[in-house]
């Protein structure tokens, strides 16, 4: 089994060799498969770059994106105690189910861990644990099919939760709501770029009813591209999607100093809310949606989005409004002082130029 089919089984492809984004960083993918006499294989799949980092090796090769299998062979010592240092396959009262001798091979841009773990004494339930990337970012994940076969059940691990009890039933549909939720709302807090293009459109929003229209208008336009992209309906690469998103919050950002409609600015947000949508489906793919629950799942990551930039906005707005009456000189109509909205478009244009240019020259 190789890395990518790994990674295509746990369902990230972006439908074609071109814009394949599965090998991701901070990003792990493990199977897990029970066998007979309590044996259980266990394999982890790594971005070649996050092997390097964690073990302190160098068999990734950044300017052909791929591993060299030679210096994996000759490195395979260091990775492979870095896994076992951080994958851990026990009963539920924790006896340790007795190790196999492991194996690195390369794949790609990636390596894979293979090892069998014998859990004969170990009684009860089997608990597999990973902590491989999360324990030094807890914004990595790992996806870990359960199993054999494409139709494999899938679990999500992350820092907060770092164990799977193999005999234990799938995930509920509101664990799994849950889980994606949360993934949604982390999204948009943690994408810097989204929150310029927000604030960037509400710079001279000083009523509800246009900001409404404006966070619909995003919102359904999101949910279009990202539902699409995410079941690959349609494929946009991620050269493409991440300039054109930092082209839209430069628009937006400099569309302040010659418009102040903020009531049909809806339209401008609406159509630059597909483009972000594709952005949010690769975030997506990341972590993958799980096979049983696509439709909840996918639900969930939009609507934890939606919650993350409603709270933007309504953090946003109010903190405009007590600045206007700040800095007004007729605190009984107080206005929106240009001055602020140009500082703050200079600024979200040059954040924006500065990511055009990263993502052209990562291209």
């Amino acid at each position: 089994m190789t890395f990518s089919r790994l990674i295509l089984l746990a369902g990230i492809t972006l439908g074609g060799a071109a814009s394949v984004q599965a090998h991701q960083v901070n990003l792990s993918t493990a199977r897990v498969i029970s066998g007979t006499g309590r044996a259980v294989a266990v394999e982890v799949a790594l971005k070649g770059s996050d092997a390097d980092r964690l073990a302190g090796t160098h068999v990734f090769d950044a300017s052909r994106d791929s591993v060299d299998p030679a210096l994996v062979a000759t490195s395979a010592a260091p990775i492979v105690d870095y896994v076992i240092a951080h994958v851990a396959v026990t009963s539920r009262d924790g006896t340790a189910c007795v190790a196999g001798t492991a194996t690195l091979v390369p794949d790609g841009d990636g390596v894979i861990f293979r090892s069998t773990f014998s859990c004969r004494d170990a009684p009860g339930d089997i608990v597999y644990r990973s902590t491989v990337l999360t324990a030094t970012d807890p914004s990595a994940r790992q996806i870990v099919l359960i199993g054999e076969g494409a139709d494999a059940p899938q679990a999500l691990l992350d820092a907060t939760n770092t164990t799977l009890t193999l005999s234990a039933p799938a995930p509920s549909l509101f664990s799994t709501m849950q889980r994606y939720l949360v993934t949604g709302v982390e999204h948009i807090f943690l994408g810097y770029d989204h929150i310029a293009f927000l604030v960037a459109v509400v710079l001279w929003a000083r009523r509800l009813v246009p900001v409404i229209k404006i966070v619909t208008a995003f919102t359904i336009a999101h949910s279009i591209t990202l539902s699409l992209a995410t079941l690959d309906v349609i494929v946009i690469p991620g050269a493409i999607v991440e300039p054109a998103i930092a082209v839209s919050i430069v628009f937006v950002a400099v569309e302040n100093f010659f418009s102040r409609d903020i009531d049909r600015r809806w339209r401008v947000t609406f159509a630059f809310g597909l483009i972000h949508g594709f952005g949010f489906a690769g975030a997506l793919r990341e972590i993958g949606l799980p096979a049983s629950a696509v439709a909840t799942a996918l639900a969930a990551f939009n609507f934890g989005v939606e919650i993350g930039q409603v709270a933007i906005v309504s953090i946003v707005v109010p903190l405009l409004i007590a600045l206007d009456r700040l800095m007004a000189v007729d605190r009984a109509k107080p206005v929106r002082a240009a001055s602020l909205v140009y500082s703050l478009s200079v600024l979200i244009t040059l954040l924006g130029s500065y990511w055009l240019l990263t993502h052209i020259l990562e291209a």
